[in-house]
């Protein structure tokens, strides 16, 4: 039988900014980029790891060290492979995520597709959003002026400052925006007034405005909020989608918290049959885990793939935000090619 070989290594993201959010500021990024080897083709993954996710790298280097692909063939069904490898140990989603991505990778170059049409989806431009994290004045400009050529701009919110951020925000641009409150609102009166002056601002979404396991007020906001209320850190695999349909009006959908591509995908499906808007997102990621993304892309309502043009030292060359617009590669599989 041919032999798949896989191998990986740590890899440390450094970030163009310190990038703050409501509870944390990072300036770098751990991660483990994974590389799955069969007949002279190569895929590529991907695990990023930001510390409110609580994997580390040992903690992943540790889970693929335990996976057996001995068996594997050309003619074996990926997602007998994937749901196998998910069945292996509990949580590590992001570790996963990486085989995932790096099955999918490798399998559209065997059958030399590229993972959209894998699971026959529409090829089309979209628009994502630039993130700027909590941060002074004065860098809010700079990140600002960065983030000229993007139709819509992701603002970290969840302190006390809220209103003076987007205040300043109005001061360069009227670009609609993306509001994330990292779980960092606490009382759903004061959520809610923010909320309709939020709304006044042009802002078209809200993602996790109370801690996650806070159904009540997020749902007594939800029922209140003219614009939608997105549920990212309260939602991590399928199986939540049912606990959340009622208090959330959708959810962001992240490779790195569902465990990848095929769950992803299966994701949106569920979120459509219970009438729930979808956003697509990620971490701070090289281009392999946007790339893979990106796939995904047309199925989104919102899109909010920008990790890799927040880093200095991106591994790969894939799919990058030009002008705002990202598209898939029609190239086998992810797209993406490694930087030596």
């Amino acid at each position: 039988m041919k032999k798949l070989n896989l191998s990986w290594y740590p890899y440390s993201l450094e970030l163009k900014h310190t990038f703050t959010i409501s509870n944390n500021s990072r300036t770098t990024t751990p991660t483990v980029l994974v590389e799955l080897e069969y007949e002279g083709m190569t895929g590529y993954g991907e695990a990023s790891l930001p510390p409110y996710m609580k994997e580390t790298q040992k903690s992943v280097q540790s889970f693929l060290a335990k996976i057996d692909l001995s068996s594997f063939d050309d003619k074996t069904d990926l997602n007998a492979i994937l749901s196998g490898i998910d069945n292996l140990f509990p949580d590590n989603n992001a570790a996963k995520a990486s085989i995932d991505i790096a099955f999918h990778d490798l399998v559209g170059k065997i059958k030399k597709l590229p993972v959209y049409k894998m699971y026959e989806i529409p090829k089309r431009e979209v628009l994502t959003s630039y993130t700027i994290g909590i941060d002074s004045t004065e860098m809010l400009m700079l990140k600002l002026k960065e983030a000229e050529k993007f139709s819509y701009i992701k603002a970290k919110l969840g302190t006390d400052n809220d209103r003076k951020i987007i205040n300043t925000i109005r001061t360069v641009t009227d670009k609609p925006i993306y509001a994330d409150i990292n779980q960092g609102w606490k009382n759903r009166e004061e959520a809610l007034e923010l909320t309709l002056s939020l709304y006044e601002n042009n802002v078209l979404l809200i993602e996790q405005p109370f801690r996650k396991s806070n159904f009540k007020d997020t749902a007594w906001l939800t029922a209140r909020s003219p614009i939608p209320i997105i549920a990212d850190e309260a939602v991590q695999r399928l199986s939540d989608l049912d606990k959340i349909k009622n208090a959330y009006s959708g959810i962001n959908i992240k490779l790195m918290k569902c465990t990848g591509i095929s769950e992803a995908y299966k994701m949106i499906i569920r979120a459509r049959q219970l009438n729930l808007k979808v956003m697509l997102g990620c971490m701070t990621e090289t281009s392999c885990a946007i790339s893979a993304a990106a796939h995904l892309s047309s199925l989104a309502d919102w899109v909010d793939l920008d990790g890799n043009i927040l880093i200095t030292n991106d591994k790969f060359d894939g799919v990058k935000a030009t002008n705002g617009k990202i598209i898939p590669s029609d190239l086998p599989g992810l797209g993406v090619k490694k930087i030596i």
